[in-house]
């Protein structure tokens, strides 16, 4: 099995996490409400110096989408000097009141050592509150760490049951993943049929190594 490891697209995923994840949350003040909803749309709008004191604001009283997007504000300079660290802080307190997405993020910053210092451990805890909240891309990292024994103890049939709860998502490289568990019997039993399967969502789901290897097993006659 290749040891490629799943990236998420950063931007993409953290947009989703700053405007649309729902965070369980007490009401917030109509002045705090609409303060918030300023601030979104300075922030769309890229007038981020402009957003940046409003979201500080906020984030410090405890908003935890406010908190979610300075964290992504300072991973990416927008508006500010560029500081993993205080991504890092950030992501944290929304993390720490539910939201999957950033917990996926403090789980890719652990394992890469991104604003903070290399730890799989932690690496693994931020992956697993993110994936039982039903995070593909969560779900995913957590059984590579399973596979690659990073921060866990190896454990394949682990790692096909978390590929198999992004795969059953759509997530294209879950799917080519449990293609070549099939097909090699790692945490299943050896099942080309059902590894040629995978293959062709991984497939149809834009992944261009599982189109190659679904036509491999194609052209052996494997059905």
């Amino acid at each position: 099995m290749t040891t490629k490891e799943h990236k998420m697209n950063l931007k993409k995923s953290l947009l989703i996490a700053l405007l649309s994840f729902g965070i369980a949350q007490s009401a917030l003040a109509e002045t705090d409400s609409e303060k918030f909803d300023r601030a979104t749309q300075l922030y769309k709008q890229q007038n981020y110096s402009a957003a940046f004191p409003l979201l500080k604001q906020l984030g410090e009283k405890g908003n935890a989408k406010a908190q979610a997007v300075l964290g992504t504000m300072y991973m990416f300079g927008q508006g500010i000097t560029q500081n993993s660290q205080q991504a890092v802080y950030w992501w944290t307190k929304a993390a720490e009141q539910g939201a999957a997405e950033v917990q996926a993020m403090l789980g890719f910053m652990y394992e890469n050592g991104r604003g903070v210092t290399q730890n799989h451990q932690q690496a693994v805890y931020w992956f697993i509150k993110a994936a039982g909240q039903g995070l593909a891309d969560a779900q995913f990292n957590l059984g590579m760490m399973y596979e690659l024994g990073r921060g866990v103890t190896q454990n394949s049939q682990q790692a096909v049951y978390w590929f198999i709860k992004a795969a059953e998502q759509g997530l294209a490289d879950a799917q080519f993943n449990l293609g070549m568990m099939y097909e090699l019997g790692r945490g299943v039993l050896t099942h080309v049929s059902t590894a040629k399967a995978f293959y062709g969502q991984a497939c149809d789901n834009g992944n261009a190594q599982g189109c190659k290897d679904f036509a491999r097993l194609d052209k052996q006659g494997v059905r």
